[in-house]
């Protein structure tokens, strides 16, 4: 993760607990516990071997680092949010305020994953709202959940439903509602090869779950403008 983020392990523990409880958790094997530095060795040699197998000359200078390059990337940055140690402390405050139906929306907040299928990027863009009801939640939180949960193998549509499940354990409410639209490179760059399509999914609970809602029709029409 960023080096200046604040993490809470304890935190990260509880929401792994609730996310398996909720069918809703990466599938993962022990091996995930490993240490970092034990994961970046062997990704490293197992790497090697890749390029080996590919007839690639790991003497040269431009090649000869790749391996070790390759695996510190997979685990201290695209991959980094397989580890709850790395899970953002989520600083929230009371909700004093009286809660008048209107709710909070955070849009345009990066999403750079990777294809669990191909090991390839997803790209786009996730819109996050949740009515406040207990707790209000600092606003680099929800790009920071957003983030924890891009950086490891995904498939859309549970990238989605992870983070509208987290939001909703951290704030103590179901009205939560999180909406993603990206491009995916195993579709753009390989097989159809469509340069142009994206990928969307909504993940709502609460308020903006009910069909035909204004609550609903208001966070959609935000999500979906410019």
């Amino acid at each position: 993760m960023h080096p200046s983020y604040k993490s809470d392990p304890s935190l990260g523990k509880e929401v792994h607990q609730f996310l398996i409880k909720e069918g809703l958790e990466t599938p993962t094997t022990e091996a995930v516990k490993e240490s970092s530095d034990v994961k970046i060795e062997k990704i490293t040699k197992h790497h090697a071997e890749i390029m080996d197998i590919l007839g690639l000359d790991r003497t040269d200078d431009s090649l000869c680092d790749t391996p070790s390059r390759v695996a510190k990337m997979y685990v201290n940055e695209i991959f980094s949010g397989l580890n709850y140690a790395n899970f953002p402390k989520c600083t929230a405050i009371e909700n004093k305020m009286k809660n008048n139906g209107s709710f909070l929306l955070e849009k345009n907040i990066n999403v750079q994953s990777t294809c669990e299928h191909h090991n390839i990027v997803i790209d786009g863009l996730a819109t996050v709202a949740y009515l406040p009801d207990k707790k209000l939640l600092g606003l680099s939180k929800l790009n920071r959940i957003v983030q924890f949960f891009s950086k490891r193998p995904q498939v859309q549509e549970r990238l989605t439903e992870q983070i509208r499940a987290t939001i909703q354990y951290v704030t103590q409410t179901n009205d939560v509602a999180v909406y993603i639209d990206a491009k995916h490179f195993c579709v753009k760059s390989r097989g159809i090869q469509d340069q142009n399509s994206s990928t969307v999914t909504l993940s709502v609970g609460g308020v903006f779950a009910t069909q035909n809602s204004e609550t609903r029709k208001e966070f959609l029409n935000l999500a979906r403008s410019g």
